[in-house]
């Protein structure tokens, strides 16, 4: 059974008890009531809700209600079966979300019974209070995940149709890699020593357990590494610019690809349309101490002076359900209008790449998206507008060559490297101008 579709609009309860005689943990439940709320109501991004918490909650209290809330984004569709026996009618809004939390910290997250089940009545209104007391202690004594088909539980049936056409039976596969956080992924300048138990992946990018957190390691403020999923640097690495050479890369927020661009001598320009993210990407160059132009424009629309640029990096806006391992709100964020919508914008931001080559330059085309409408379907309109592919060898990359495609095209999965903690979903090809 996939996650419920919420019926109206989740709001955090008032909490029952005076600050001075709350349960331990209900400032942090609340906090995850109103992630939720954020996502499954009004389709707003978990790291937006995240932002909008009160600014006087402790860290501590935010770390651990975006925990909670993400177990509950993960597994919805399971922690509802689980429910599902112990319900006889269907519960308000709120308080369904609330026994999804109480569900996810006993059966997910290792909490205490006592701890998940006490802090969990304290955030529902008093005339819910005894049923959800009731029905988190049957799940704490009976309750239980195993022999639920939970990949298709977790997975919204679009999704599951999609990827289920476009790659068979590694559906499943794909579907248990989003069931878990990712690992942290950095990338190195030139020279910088990896932080203590990095490991390094075959195409270069460096490796630390999931739950580690970039802020905690040695080196950040400094500007010796960023933040980005080995697949994220993928497309970069692809484009194998040289020093001096004229680069664009579009959409170009938050930067990693920006950065890798940079760190590699290119005189890159950087196009980024929204004012806040164009700032971060501006910030996260400033911290790393590397150059490159950026400007605050619509790259579908940017007309720059001069002569064509030699390499066009177009990471173009999509639908990210590749990234669903880092980002789990999003299966709960799409829809399959969106996909639609989201192929118009980058058929229009290709034309634009186009436009931007001179004649014999190279592009990178690249979203982290596992649809295939935004990927594979753009390689007929991108020849028809005069680019040449040029094919991807598997030896470009080493203990990777498995993502590279018999059309010489690179399209990663969740589920390839497995044994080594997975990787994000990435589509990229390659072409010449001719």
């Amino acid at each position: 059974m996939p996650p419920r579709p919420p019926t109206a609009a989740l709001q955090r309860s008032p909490q029952r008890a005076s600050p001075g005689r709350q349960a331990p943990g209900v400032l942090t439940r609340n906090a995850a009531l109103a992630l939720l709320a954020a996502v499954f109501e009004r389709r707003r991004p978990i790291e937006e809700a995240l932002d909008a918490l009160p600014s006087t909650l402790e860290a501590r209290d935010r770390g651990a209600a975006h925990r909670i809330a993400a177990a509950v984004l993960r597994r919805a569709g399971s922690l509802d079966a689980v429910l599902e026996p112990f319900l006889r009618r269907e519960p308000p809004p709120v308080v369904r979300a609330a026994l999804r939390m109480g569900a996810a910290e006993l059966l997910l997250l290792g909490t205490p019974a006592h701890a998940a089940v006490a802090a969990t009545v304290e955030v529902v209104p008093r005339p819910f209070a005894g049923l959800v007391n009731a029905v988190l202690r049957k799940v704490a004594a009976e309750g239980s995940l195993e022999g639920l088909d939970a990949e298709r539980l977790d997975t919204p049936p679009w999704l599951w149709s999609a990827w289920h056409a476009a790659y068979g039976p590694a559906v499943r596969a794909i579907a248990r890699a989003h069931q878990v956080p990712a690992p942290l992924d950095i990338s190195l300048k030139p020279g910088v020593t990896p932080p203590e138990g990095a490991v390094e992946l075959p195409t270069g990018s460096w490796r630390l357990p999931a739950g580690t957190r970039a802020a905690d390691l040695p080196g950040l403020a400094e500007g010796q590494f960023w933040v980005q999923d080995a697949a994220a640097a993928l497309p970069a690495k692809l484009l194998a610019v040289k020093p001096g050479e004229r680069v664009a890369d579009l959409c170009a927020a938050p930067g990693g690809k920006t950065a890798q661009l940079a760190a590699a001598g290119a005189a890159v320009t950087a196009v980024e349309r929204d004012p806040r993210r164009a700032a971060r990407l501006r910030e996260n160059l400033a911290r790393l101490g590397l150059d490159a132009v950026v400007l605050e424009t619509d790259a579908a629309t940017w007309q720059p002076d001069g002569a064509g640029f030699d390499a066009v990096l177009l990471d173009a806006p999509c639908s990210a359900t590749g990234i669903i391992r880092r980002h789990p709100d999003i299966p709960h964020l799409k829809r399959q209008s969106d996909i639609t919508s989201l192929a118009e914008t980058q058929a229009r931001l290709l034309e634009q790449a186009i436009r931007l080559l001179r004649p014999g330059g190279r592009m990178v085309l690249a979203t982290c998206s596992l649809q295939p409408e935004e990927g594979e379907a753009h390689l007929a309109r991108a020849e028809a507008l005069g680019l040449v592919p040029d094919p991807i060898a598997p030896t470009e990359l080493p203990g990777l060559e498995e993502a590279v495609t018999p059309r010489g095209t690179l399209r990663t999965r969740p589920d390839l490297w497995a044994d080594r903690g997975g990787l994000d979903g990435f589509f990229a090809a390659r072409f010449r101008r001719l």
